[in-house]
């Protein structure tokens, strides 16, 4: 897919937030996502050794801080001007899972480009189809 104003806006905001905010190794992922009113959340990657959230996982929780449930579009920055870096795959299955028609921006820095979630993920694993609330109740006498 191409890539949009609103596109390289994003990629924009999630750079600057990585150059004022990833100045340390508890903090060098940055990720900016859009919704669909045009709203910009950002975040920042907190690591751990156990294992702390990623960048994209912030920004959903701070969009979801505001009210926002449903997000267009979203990107990730490494610091020390790394450039876009693709979601991992915990991250890829999150967006999926919640945002099934988010477009993501990857790519290297003359050729980025925004695809939907699901060609980063295909035949994905679907959460709520595995839940056992999802299953059909048995009737009497089957």
């Amino acid at each position: 897919m191409t890539m949009r104003d609103t596109d390289r806006a994003l990629v924009q905001a999630a750079t600057a937030v990585a150059k004022l905010r990833c100045r340390s190794e508890e903090h060098t992922v940055a990720a900016a996502a859009r919704s669909a009113e045009g709203r910009v959340f950002t975040g920042v990657n907190v690591y751990h050794f156990t294992g702390g959230p990623c960048a994209e996982v912030v920004a959903v929780g701070a969009a979801a801080t505001q009210g926002v449930t449903e997000l267009e579009t979203i990107v990730a920055v490494g610091d020390r001007g790394r450039g876009v870096i693709p979601p991992c795959g915990r991250c890829r299955q999150v967006l999926r899972d919640y945002f099934p028609e988010l477009r993501v921006i990857v790519g290297p820095p003359d050729a980025l480009r925004a695809v939907p979630i699901g060609e980063l993920l295909p035949e994905t694993y679907v959460w709520a189809d595995h839940q056992l609330d999802a299953l059909p109740t048995p009737r009497s006498g089957d």
